[in-house]
């Protein structure tokens, strides 16, 4: 897809990947609506106007998509990129604790999905999910969130099959990032190996976005890493216990058991 003066729909900007991406968006001339819960933090240009949105509340989606209309007249391409995580040792009963995440990491992008199409009518557009590599390597101290990636991949991978043609889904699948991502998962949490810049995640997707692809993977040491535990299936159960080593010691510094 050409991106030149396109009409962008982006969520989660304000910091890591979303801000990188916004970054080499811009570079195209294009329009851009960014849903944030902190939109002051949004880079400013004249060509990017940022809203306040609660991806976890449909409400805040469908008035997203309103907003956006209203400035743009049409949304080419959505990027569903807001997402979290927790680290942690689940413990104790809380559904709340569970339906947030679920709600901003696997129900919105979907949800956003629906809107695209259901806005466009058969016209072509563009719909990008921020999965995560946890979707296909779940690590220890991730369950939940490693869970919601996974839900997101089996959807894009059945939806292929299912879409008609004027929509194209593409699913990318970062490693951990250098970014605050794990300092909102909890304090002191270790980042995995291999790790990579917001930049190299944003430039790939870009890229992606421009040869329409449906999969990108911005780490190939990761590619790699999953070709290994095809041959030898207990590499990658070897790495979770790695992981687990950490996710261990990082509860015993916290004063957690």
């Amino acid at each position: 897809m050409d991106l030149y003066n396109k009409c962008i729909l982006l969520t989660g900007a304000s910091s890591g990947i979303g801000k990188a991406l916004l970054e080499e968006l811009i570079k195209y001339n294009t329009t851009i609506v960014v849903g944030d819960l902190n939109p002051e933090a949004v880079a400013r240009n004249k060509n990017v106007k940022a809203i306040r949105c609660d991806v976890s509340k449909q409400k805040d989606i469908d008035m997203l998509f309103k907003k956006a209309l209203s400035i743009m007249g049409r949304v080419d391409i959505c990027i569903a990129n807001a997402g979290f995580a927790y680290y942690e040792k689940l413990q104790k009963a809380d559904y709340n604790h569970i339906h947030r995440i679920v709600a901003v990491n696997y129900i919105a992008p979907v949800y956003f999905l629906e809107k695209l199409m259901e806005l466009n009518k058969g016209r072509k557009s563009y719909m990008v999910f921020t999965a995560s590599a946890m979707a296909k390597l779940p690590l220890p101290g991730y369950a939940l969130y490693s869970a919601t990636k996974a839900a997101l991949d089996g959807f894009a991978y059945s939806f292929n099959f299912e879409k008609d043609a004027h929509i194209h889904l593409m699913v990318v699948y970062p490693i951990a990032t250098k970014t605050e991502f794990f300092k909102t998962a909890g304090d002191g949490t270790p980042v995995p190996f291999p790790a990579q810049t917001p930049q190299k995640v944003a430039h790939e997707v870009v890229k992606g976005i421009l040869k329409n692809k449906r999969y990108v993977f911005p780490s190939k040491i990761f590619r790699v890493m999953m070709v290994i535990n095809r041959i030898i299936p207990f590499a990658l159960w070897s790495y979770a216990k790695v992981e687990q080593y950490k996710l261990k010691k990082w509860l015993s510094a916290s004063g957690l058991k």
